[in-house]
């Protein structure tokens, strides 16, 4: 194994680049283009994808796979026990998908046996400075994940979410794809997808209209869906039992895909409930 250096001073063998003071234990699995810099700490377990990067003093350990492309900041910390009493030392695991950039001081821990046994970050996400990702969470592809945002166990978010700074997610909530939830919100229940959500503590306001328009969905489907929210959670419609409304927005819309999608949501088991609509703090509309 060649063992010269490269031009950042990194000694390397002929496809990755671990430097000196780094540890790696045995058993870990390094692919080619990988760099781990100063003072990162690779437990035995760990499974690393080719051409990620852990800049330097990150810790990653257990039953942990990072996938390819990745950039992981300093000190940030991946796999590590959960903070469960109930935890006993399970090979329980932790999953990051590809293209995923963890920023400092980020930590996310492994999953637990009464839980689904995994914690999941997906593709191509963004998780600011000093976020945490409590056991058993799923978080989907594309989310961003803003600074100082704290995760309850068990909390599910769908692809392309926005989470704002501070948030604060209760245990076993799930963000539906493409809500959007503003800063400092205390989440205690489900929201629906392309739902927008504030407060402390949080209510439903509107739909994420910005983030229907980057995800391509045109003027038509912006409207029925629209039209769904009104029926579904307006003040004033004229069906007063929730699941009589259900049935009308199906029977009016539920052929448009994002309905579709929104009524499938509602209609899942959920540990939290959903969560209640409500207005924005200068009385504007929900939209």
């Amino acid at each position: 194994m060649d063992q010269s250096t490269n031009i950042l001073g990194l000694p390397q063998d002929s496809e990755r680049e671990i430097h000196p003071t780094a540890i790696v234990e045995p058993g870990a699995r390094i692919a080619g283009g990988v760099r781990i810099g100063p003072w990162c700490h690779v437990g035995p377990e760990v499974v690393i994808e080719r051409g990620t990067r852990l800049t330097s003093h990150v810790v990653v350990d257990g039953r942990t796979r990072i996938g390819a492309d990745c950039v992981i900041y300093p000190f940030v910390s991946i796999g590590l026990p959960p903070q469960d009493l109930k935890y006993k030392g399970e090979p329980t695991l932790c999953e990051i998908g590809d293209r995923t950039q963890i920023r400092e001081h980020v930590t996310i821990h492994r999953g637990t046996v009464t839980g689904s046994g995994i914690t999941r970050v997906g593709s191509d996400c963004l998780l600011m400075a000093v976020a945490h990702v409590a056991h058993d969470c799923d978080i989907g592809n594309g989310v961003i994940v803003v600074n100082n945002v704290v995760m309850g166990g068990h909390v599910t978010i769908g692809d392309n979410a926005v989470i704002g700074g501070s948030a604060a997610l209760h245990q076993f909530v799930r963000i539906g794809r493409g809500a959007m939830i503003g800063g400092v919100s205390g989440v205690e229940a489900d929201v629906i997808p392309f739902g927008l959500v504030i407060g402390n503590r949080a209510r439903l306001i509107g739909l994420n209209l910005v983030g229907l328009k980057r995800r391509g969905v045109d003027r038509a489907g912006q409207h029925r869906l629209r039209a769904a929210y009104r029926a579904l959670f307006g003040a004033g419609t004229a069906q007063p039992v929730f699941a009589d409304r259900l049935a009308a927005v199906r029977a009016s819309h539920g052929a448009d895909p994002f309905v579709a999608e929104v009524l499938a949501f509602l209609e899942m088991p959920s540990r939290r409930g959903l969560i209640r609509a409500g207005r924005r703090h200068d009385g504007a509309d929900q939209e």
